[in-house]
């Protein structure tokens, strides 16, 4: 028998998915079990495969089922944001745009950006989230997010990726920090260094460790964190010295000196990244201002 697939049978499906426990799915649906079992078996039949294993304990996908999950995820998202745009939309405005990013870039990019858009469009809807450079790329890839900034190398099939500011890095150190005239790494080997954990992203966390290896010695690591003002707050209190992108320094009122490391030859790019299976109708519009602010002026 082929069953008229709707999407209750997708949103019972994915509660089903997600709480691997049909009786528990079924109070959360406020429907009966049986008619949740029924439901589930129509969808089965329609597809024609498997996409539950039961036994009397558990619950497990299916291959079949994994698929289906995500792409259902992604579906009820486009769905989400479909729902969010025509409330924005229908309050005037032309858009909504989430936009996400890591510390630095509120320091060089994203006001200028800003401005730009808000002069070019006064009434679009614009969220910032300041997130890990891995939290934005998963993000990203279910298009909960619209736009990402990032300092990171190893992008994605499907992301787009746009550089728009490299930077140097620089040593932070606390106040009066006695320093010679000329820095060197080396000097600091005996210090404890606090740095950008691996989740703010891999690829940043390696290319300051490169710093290290270069000049022969392995950094004492003793203190990691995704936050920027936090680096720069245990800096101030002692408990380290720290080595983050030069542009950190503008906008933070910290107790903390930073010394220019621009002799090294390692840079961090920033860059802007998004979904090209995003169809948000304010991805064009940011995407020329964009453009052309790179174009006209280096960052």
């Amino acid at each position: 028998m082929r069953y008229q697939i709707e999407l209750r049978h997708l949103l019972y499906f994915k509660t089903v998915a997600e709480e691997l426990h049909f009786r528990k799915a079924a109070e959360k649906l406020f429907i009966a079990q049986p008619g949740l079992s029924r439901q589930i078996k129509e969808l089965e039949e329609f597809y024609k495969a498997d996409l539950f294993i039961r036994d009397k304990r558990n619950v497990k996908l299916t291959k079949a089922g994994e698929y289906l999950k995500k792409e259902i995820e992604l579906l009820f998202t486009n769905l989400n944001n479909i729902q969010g745009q025509i409330e924005v939309i229908s309050q005037g405005k032309i858009t909504s745009l989430k936009l996400g990013f890591v510390g630095s870039a509120i320091q060089t990019i994203l006001p200028q950006l800003l401005v730009e858009l808000k002069h070019k469009q006064p009434l679009i809807d614009i969220s910032l989230n300041e997130l890990s450079n891995e939290v934005q790329m998963q993000l990203l890839q279910r298009n909960e997010l619209d736009f990402g900034f990032v300092r990171i190398t190893d992008i994605p099939l499907g992301i787009n990726f746009l550089p728009v500011f490299t930077d140097h890095f620089a040593l932070v150190v606390p106040k009066n920090y006695h320093k010679n005239k000329t820095i060197d790494i080396t000097d600091f080997k005996n210090e404890s260094f606090i740095l950008f954990t691996k989740e703010y992203s891999n690829t940043y966390f390696d290319l300051v460790m490169s710093i290290f290896h270069d000049h022969g010695f392995h950094p004492n690591v003793t203190l990691k964190t995704v936050n920027a003002l936090s680096i720069f707050n245990l800096v101030s209190q002692g408990l380290g010295v720290a080595i983050v992108p030069s542009s950190l320094q503008k906008g933070y009122q910290t107790d903390v000196e930073f010394i220019e490391l621009d002799h090294l030859p390692q840079r961090t790019t920033l860059a802007m990244v998004w979904n090209n299976q995003n169809r948000n109708p304010g991805i064009p519009l940011l995407l020329t201002v964009i453009k052309k602010m790179v174009k006209n002026k280096p960052l």
